[in-house]
């Protein structure tokens, strides 16, 4: 009994979540307090999604989560049923680059590469959005993906040409 003279809540600690990563079906039993990216990185093996501050300031994280970005250390996996996820892994296409990915190498739009992924993800977002209208507008809206390298020109004009033919 609590000191309150009331029973606690009893909540459940772990739920099962089943959701489409990348195209294949998964199913998984998290921690409810488990986040999208611990349980892409952690129970799915899939390392590519960076693990940068883990509070959603950096975007290293981000991926498509239904087609849209998402910082995946904000997510919690559990919340996910049926949802549709969409990381770094799952671009390429018969070992195809995505449009994007070929530009980020034509660009040289990275350089340590940690932040690669999420603004590759972001950048994927950015031009489904319509948010490629000027330079001004990319920096804008790739605002919340941080490199520390700062090759933002190159990241800019990379989205840029990619867009271009999207």
């Amino acid at each position: 009994m609590s000191p309150l003279g009331t029973e606690p809540a009893e909540v459940p600690l772990s739920g099962r979540v089943s959701l489409v990563v990348n195209g294949e079906k998964h199913a998984a039993t998290v921690d409810n307090r488990t986040s999208l990216l611990d349980l892409l990185r952690e129970q799915l093996g899939l390392t590519g999604t960076k693990k940068g501050c883990d509070a959603g300031a950096c975007g290293a994280c981000t991926v498509l989560v239904d087609g849209l970005r998402v910082n995946a250390c904000l997510t919690l996996a559990v919340r996910l049923a049926g949802a549709e996820v969409t990381t770094i892994e799952g671009l390429a296409d018969d070992g195809q680059l995505h449009p994007l990915q070929q530009a980020f190498i034509d660009e040289d739009a990275f350089q340590c590469g940690y932040c690669t992924p999420g603004q590759i993800m972001s950048g994927i977002g950015c031009i489904r959005e319509g948010h490629t209208g000027s330079p001004e507008e990319i920096r804008e809206w790739m605002s919340g993906n941080i490199c520390r390298c700062g090759c933002y020109v190159q990241v800019v004009r990379a989205v840029e040409q990619s867009a271009r033919w999207a």
